[in-house]
Formats: structure tokens, C-alpha cells, sequence
């Protein structure tokens, strides 16, 4: 039988739902989602195995114009995706079809010369109807290879997402063996799962000042994992908003993480964070080197 394989890299405005289709692909959490935009920093790797062929997504940051050091890394590691890979898919939301992003997007897709596919997501918002003219738009603006309407958070129409991409695939090698769904290293798999919950557990301050850092992991049992994790920001008030009275807020954070960490690794952990502050780490590009960006 014909092995068919390829690399499709996952591209849009920030907080369209690229983390969440991936997730939803692959059938476990490889990659952090928030209801706040550009939570995505990095370039995530996910593995999708099926009977006869290999699909190696890459979630990137959301494309927009960048002003900080920080977001000017996190566009740049987006645009580069575009030139790796053999397809791109190009998420838009149903309810936001006209996004001020969606220009730039489309201009670096188009520079990229790459086939595309485009996927309108959050479908469930609003009514269907809306569908159909937005469809009828896109498809006089580029020459897609399909355009597929999906609600990534249910999965629904992911089934004709993924024999749109299929069809688009070439005889390939098998790139990673079954049981790798991602290259990421446990201490970074962890550092996101803590930065997740700082989103989920703060202001709308806080998690754009924040990066977090694994110091150690130690196994001092066989199933006892013992993790240190450091907080960057860039303020002395951030930190005491982070920390919270009496320690209350990191409780909290460390807690959420700590819960799905012991779920994605199936042992128990115990985690200990710290805070540091480290004063504008996010324009400072020797920093955001140190820190992984």
C-alpha cells in the first residue's frame, strides 16, 4: 500500500481556534488554549496516524502586527512555518470573517506559494445562513483547494477537514513512529500547562508578562515526580498580583497545573513555582532567547 504523508502548518489571526483544532485533530491536548488572543507563542508539533497515511501539524502564533520584541518572534515563527511545510490551513472565524489580520495572512500565504485550505470555525455562533456568502467571498479572494466549514470545539465537520487534507497529501515516508503524537520536551509540555493556567486563573495583564521556565524535574519515586517551575514577569506589582494574598493566587495556579500535569504524565507530582521578576523580558531579544522565544 502507498504511504502518504505531509507537513500542514495551522495559520490565522491570533484567537481564531488554531490550538483547539489541533487538540480536537489529535484527540489529546498537545497544545495550550485560552479565550485570550496570542496565547500560542511557539510553534507546536502535533502527529496525526491514520490507516495508511501521517499528518505533522504545526500550530504557530496567530499573525497580526507586531509591536513588541516578543510578538515580532512569535509572527516571524508563523510566516517561517509557511515556508517548511505542504499545505497550509487557513483559519477564519464565522462570526469575524473580515478580521483586520486576515489581509496579512493572505499576503504571506500567497508569497509563500503554498496550497491551502481554508477553514471557517465557531460554526455553532450565529446562524448558518451566514455561511454561504462568506464561502462565496473567499472563494473569488484565493484559489483554495477546498474551503471547509468546522466548530473545532465540538469537532464538528472535521471528518471532511481531514479528507480535504488527505486528498492533498503525497507518498511520503512515515516521519515519527505511532506512538509520538509530539516533539515537545516534558519540561516545555509542563512550563505550558503552568502559563495556561496563569491565563485562565488572571487579568488580562498578568499572562502577556509572564513566561514560564522548568527548572528541574526529578523522579524521586516511580511514580513521584517532583518538578521546580519559575515565573518570569516584568514587574514587582505583577508578582504580588501572581502570588495573591497569603500566597492564595500561585496556590491556585500550582494546583490547576499540578492536577494536569499528574493527568498528562500518569504519575504524581508534586510542583513547586517561584516568581522572578525580570523587568521587560518581552522587548529584551537576548531574553526571549534565554526564554525559549
Amino acid at each position: 500500500m502507498t504511504f502518504l504523508s505531509g507537513f500542514i502548518a495551522i495559520i490565522g489571526p491570533p484567537n481564531v481556534g488554531k490550538s483547539t483544532l489541533l487538540n480536537r485533530l489529535l484527540g489529546k491536548k498537545v497544545a495550550i488554549v485560552s479565550r485570550k488572543p496570542q496565547t500560542t507563542r511557539n510553534r507546536i508539533l502535533g502527529v496525526l496516524h491514520g490507516e495508511g497515511f501521517q499528518m505533522i501539524f504545526l500550530d504557530t502564533p496567530g499573525i497580526h502586527k507586531a509591536r513588541t520584541s516578543l510578538h515580532k518572534s512569535m509572527v516571524s515563527s508563523a510566516i517561517s512555518a509557511l515556508k517548511e511545510v505542504d499545505i497550509a490551513v487557513v483559519i477564519i472565524e464565522k462570526h469575524r470573517p473580515h478580521a483586520p489580520e486576515i489581509p496579512l495572512v493572505l499576503k504571506n500565504l500567497k508569497q509563500a506559494e503554498k496550497p491551502a485550505v481554508l477553514v471557517i470555525n465557531k460554526i455553532d455562533l450565529g446562524p448558518r445562513e451566514h455561511l454561504l456568502p462568506i464561502i462565496d467571498e473567499y472563494r473569488k479572494i484565493s484559489p483554495f483547494e477546498a474551503i471547509v466549514p468546522v466548530c473545532a470545539l465540538t469537532g464538528e465537520g472535521l471528518d471532511s477537514l481531514q479528507d480535504v487534507l488527505k486528498r492533498n497529501l503525497k507518498t511520503g515516508p512515515m516521519f515519527f513512529p505511532q506512538d509520538i503524537s509530539t516533539d515537545q520536551t516534558e519540561s516545555f509540555l509542563m512550563a505550558e500547562i503552568v502559563r495556561e493556567k496563569i491565563y485562565q486563573h488572571t487579568g488580562d495583564e498578568i499572562p502577556y508578562s509572564s513566561a514560564v521556565t522548568i527548572e528541574s524535574i526529578n523522579e524521586k519515586a516511580k511514580d513521584l515526580l517532583v518538578v521546580s517551575g519559575l515565573i518570569h514577569v516584568e514587574s514587582n506589582s505583577q508578582k504580588g498580583i501572581l502570588i495573591g494574598q497569603k500566597g492564595k493566587m500561585i496556590k491556585a495556579i500550582g494546583q490547576s497545573a499540578r492536577m494536569e500535569i499528574e493527568n498528562l504524565f500518569g504519575m504524581r507530582v508534586y510542583l513547586e513555582l517561584n516568581v522572578r521578576v525580570e523587568k521587560n523580558w518581552s522587548r529584551n531579544p537576548r531574553a526571549l532567547r534565554r526564554l525559549g522565544y
